[in-house]
């Protein structure tokens, strides 16, 4: 889903909110959440799921698959989101 799509059905839901409101509510969201996970917090989003940083640890010998050469890859952060069991549950019924 896109988040023109996303506008859309909040706008259906909420006929009182103008799109401009809708839009400064999704983007605040989603400020939230990159600021939380850059100072390395978890998002907890209770019946959702839960986002958080996991740091990928540095490897000396990863191979590039094209050519075969041995290269080095340096450590990274990399975003996860771990379902709730109510959404599993939700999703697999």
């Amino acid at each position: 889903m896109s988040r023109p799509d996303i506008i859309k059905k909040l706008k259906a839901k909420n006929s009182k909110l103008n799109q401009l409101e809708i839009e400064i509510i999704l983007d605040t969201f989603s400020e939230s959440i990159q600021k939380t996970l850059l100072d390395e917090k978890n998002m907890e989003l209770r019946g959702f799921g839960t986002f958080f940083v996991k740091k990928i640890r540095e490897k000396y010998n990863s191979r590039n698959p094209k050519t075969g050469e041995i290269i080095y890859v340096p450590q990274k952060n990399k975003v996860r989101f771990k379902a709730s069991k109510k959404l599993k549950k939700f999703i697999n019924e």
